[in-house]
């Protein structure tokens, strides 16, 4: 299954379009997030928007904002002039979420609000202390003694 979820900073605002055929509605925008290499530059990635989510993408989030998107990720073949053949990286979003409160949209979840009744109240101290089962270092084992790891 292809899913990407990106944590990435708008830096390019949405721009809308529609298709010639049905007048179907069209957001793209750049978004750019941290590279895993050390001291490299940030990535820039192209995310596109279908339908009401991209009329809403276009009215409710700017350069600027950041956002986690979650969707689909495609690559791209573009021919170019010089005549060799580039792939190129898009995310098709299915849900944006604002990372800060300066969006509201009515697709956003606000995760610190969230709560399950189905998940352990992790407040009390009913439950074990995982430290109590190591056996205490003495002064001889120097932290090395591999016999008495519980596993």
């Amino acid at each position: 299954m292809n899913s990407c979820v990106l944590m990435a900073k708008i830096v390019r605002t949405p721009q809308l379009r529609y298709t010639q055929d049905n007048q179907l509605a069209v957001a793209d925008m750049m978004v750019e997030f941290e590279n895993s290499t050390p001291n490299s530059p940030p990535c820039t990635l192209k995310a596109v928007a279908w339908g009401n989510l991209a009329t809403d993408i276009s009215q409710q989030y700017k350069e600027g904002n950041e956002v986690i998107l979650t969707g689909r990720l495609k690559m791209n073949l573009i021919e170019k002039q010089e005549g060799y053949k580039e792939k190129i990286a898009e995310l098709t979003i299915s849900h944006i979420y604002p990372v800060s409160g300066e969006t509201k949209s009515s697709n956003v979840v606000n995760l610190s609000s969230y709560k399950s009744d189905n998940m352990p109240n992790t407040s009390d101290d009913s439950h074990d202390n995982f430290d109590d089962d190591y056996p205490p270092n003495d002064d001889n084992s120097n932290g090395k003694d591999m016999d008495n790891i519980p596993f």
